[in-house]
């Protein structure tokens, strides 16, 4: 009898494979292979062929290969540290095993005129090529060693689980399936596989974990094995049916249509003082599309440094407000909160919009009033960072929640929030901002329960930032270059950033920078901002910064989002091949706010490596953030895009965005084609590649 398997907590249990007892069990857990169907799902990092014995005499430094030779000598040998070398030959050639590590009976089993098969890297050593730490075996002239009859996997392991062990449980698995015990249902349909000349997944399977000896190991690497990219392209759809499952649960949700006269929005544009652009026009109107209608909007508005996103979110608001409603819009740092706290209090005070401010860093006393207010429905637009999910903040009537950034937010902590304006079965409206441009393809497969938006066209006057990429030893040059500026009128920042994820670190970098600077210029006014400044003096230096009390701001990267000095002409990013290309693009949209030209220096330390080399080329050939999005996508993959603190999105085994980006167009008609005419298929898909995880996406 067959078992069907529907991957995820279903499936056969580990513990029925023979030899897999609770203290391996528990081992393959931490690989997450809970039954067998997972073994099989969990497939090689690479793969190493031993399927022929290699003459001696043809090898190459750098090979990883078989050989088979007669020991001629063994000794042990004593340098800066004890080792054990032994010498074969095989008649066409011979090299040295070199072991660091061994005991007497290895020493003893490479006796002169033993014969041995050995697998390793050939290296060169001071006597020839070699072997270092080789797996060796002796070889019986009676019964021969029968070469491995496939490439040999590689798995992804733990402590205390050997490679062999994986591999023979994989055998075991793999007989069990060749034996009909166990069945991979294939959810893909025959005309689907025929039209993408992809395998089945059986095949697949199989020859991923056992590949025949023919099999080019190199097209593993580039992930262009044909059993490869099925796997790829079934978990990239299983991916994608899941987001369009829950886009379709969220659309019969029920929440309250906007109607609103718009006499607030028309105000604000009014006082504006100028023209809203093309494509902030256009993506308002469809934002109010979406709000007029009985069910939540949800929708991912996508802009470039200085495109205006702010006011965009600003009109949706008041529209809201106007209606009778309460707005959220939730900011990753205090920093980038307040500043939109500030230019929302400019534009919305003077229509008579209550505005409440809540962080994790206000006090009691106020933090109890905002609360209050909040509760009672006093507040109208309510701003802060991830303080607005705790349990005690309660809503009135909480019609809008926009977010800011939120690649930078937890799924869980969006999914808190919004669960906060359901009542009576309603739930708010979502907008969701980012000023990192995402391709669109990565953007439909990454947020395909999202409708989508672009602002893309900068406001009039905007000039693109000059950016030139300088070594550390003409740092002088750089800072003589900044106090000029300074001299003139303008202002400028000076980034600080470290490899180590520390904001101790970061602050104690910046202040010493900012200590230097001071010395070499002391006709300057210096202010200093980072992370572990608490909130209020922060905001003084800013506030200095802003109104031009100080001439240059030092910095760590808590200034990447949301600061707008216009008058700031100039911006150092020290060390700048540390950070990813959309992140450097955030970072120097924080200058050429104002009419004057503005530049940006990349101060970098050492050599640079080819690829930070071609990240910084990226930068400075061009200010255009989706074309930057695109290589950095080239160069760094889709985690410096999405945000690699994303709990839950695309958490992919086997697929690789970056890789297998050319399957995304196939996958995104697939996935329309099997929910129209193979609903029934689209459940185990899901629960096969992502289990019961679903409601992770549900925000």
């Amino acid at each position: 009898m067959s078992t069907v398997i529907a991957q995820g907590k279903t499936g056969t249990p580990i513990l029925r494979l023979s030899g897999v007892g609770p203290r391996i069990a528990e081992r393959l857990a931490r690989l997450g292979i809970h039954t067998v169907e997972d073994l099989l799902f969990h497939l090689p990092l690479r793969y190493e062929d031993r399927t022929r014995v290699v003459p001696i005499g043809s090898l190459r430094m750098g090979d990883a290969a078989v050989v088979q030779g007669e020991v001629q000598l063994t000794d042990i040998r004593y340098a800066r540290r004890r080792m054990l070398l032994s010498r074969i030959a095989d008649g066409t050639g011979s090299l040295t095993l070199r072991f660091f590590h061994f005991n007497a009976a290895q020493q003893a089993t490479l006796a002169r005129g033993v014969r041995v098969r050995c697998y390793g890297e050939v290296r060169r050593g001071k006597s020839g090529l070699e072997l270092v730490h080789p797996e060796f075996s002796v070889v019986d002239a009676e019964t021969p060693l029968a070469v491995a009859e496939h490439l040999t996997p590689i798995y992804p392991t733990t402590e205390g689980l050997h490679q062999l062990s994986l591999r023979q449980f994989t055998d075991r698995a793999l007989k069990l399936f060749n034996d009909g015990e166990l069945e991979l249902c294939e959810w893909l349909p025959a005309d689907v596989l025929a039209e993408l000349a992809l395998p089945s997944l059986s095949d697949a399977v199989v020859n991923l974990h056992r590949p025949p000896p023919d099999t080019h190991i190199e097209s593993f690497a580039s992930g262009e094995h044909t059993g490869q990219r099925r796997l790829a392209f079934e978990e990239l759809l299983a991916h994608q049916l899941s987001l369009q499952q829950l886009r379709q649960r969220v659309s019969q949700h029920r929440a309250v249509p906007v109607q609103a006269k718009r006499d607030f929005s028309a105000r604000l544009i009014k006082a504006l003082g100028f023209e809203l652009t093309e494509a902030q026009l256009r993506v308002t109107q469809e934002i109010r599309d979406d709000l007029s209608r009985p069910t939540p909007m949800q929708r991912l508005v996508q802009g470039d440094v200085g495109s205006g996103k702010t006011v965009v979110a600003a009109l949706a608001a008041l529209d809201a407000i106007e209606s009778g409603y309460q707005v959220a819009l939730m900011a990753p740092t205090e920093l980038l909160a307040e500043q939109h706290f500030q230019n929302l209090s400019r534009w919305c005070t003077p229509l008579g919009v209550q505005l409440s401010w809540l962080s994790g860093s206000l006090k009691t006393a106020p933090r109890r009033e905002a609360i209050e207010q909040i509760k009672i429905g006093a507040t109208q637009l309510l701003v802060g960072t991830h303080a607005l999910f705790q349990k005690d903040v309660e809503f009135a009537n909480l019609a809008l929640i926009i977010v800011d950034e939120q690649h930078r937010f937890g799924v869980h902590q969006r999914l808190a929030l919004r669960e906060k304006g359901g009542s009576e079965d309603l739930f708010p409206h979502q907008l969701i901002m980012t000023a990192t441009p995402i391709p669109r393809t990565l953007a439909q497969t990454a947020y395909a329960d999202l409708d989508y938006s672009v602002v893309d066209e900068l406001p009039p006057g905007r000039k693109p930032v000059d950016t030139v990429v300088v070594p550390d030893k003409r740092r002088d040059e750089v800072v003589q270059r900044l106090h000029q500026a300074c001299k003139q009128g303008r202002q400028a920042y000076w980034v600080c950033t470290l490899i180590e994820e520390s904001e101790t670190l970061e602050a104690q970098a910046a202040e010493d920078t900012a200590a230097q600077l001071q010395m070499a210029l002391p006709d300057l006014r210096i202010g200093l901002v980072h992370g572990r400044l608490k909130s209020d003096v922060k905001e003084s230096v800013m506030q200095a910064f802003k109104s031009g009390e100080l001439d240059l701001l030092v910095a760590t990267t808590v200034i990447e989002v949301g600061v707008d000095v216009p008058n700031a002409s100039l911006m150092v990013i020290e060390n700048p091949e540390r950070l990813g290309l959309a992140q450097l693009h955030q970072l120097r949209g924080r200058v050429g706010r104002g009419s004057v030209a503005s530049s940006c220096v990349l101060l970098y330390h050492g050599r640079l490596s080819e690829n930070a080399q071609a990240r910084l080329a990226a930068l400075r050939d061009t200010n255009d953030g989706f074309e930057i999005a695109r290589r950095d996508l080239e160069l760094r993959g889709p985690g410096e895009l999405l945000g690699t603190r994303q709990a839950g999105i695309m958490r992919l085994r086997i697929a690789d965005l970056q890789r297998d980006i050319e399957l995304l167009p196939l996958v995104h008609k697939t996935a329309r084609e099997l929910a129209k005419k193979y609903p029934q298929n689209v459940s185990p898909l899901i629960r096969r590649w992502i289990g019961d995880k679903v409601q992770y996406r549900d925000a």
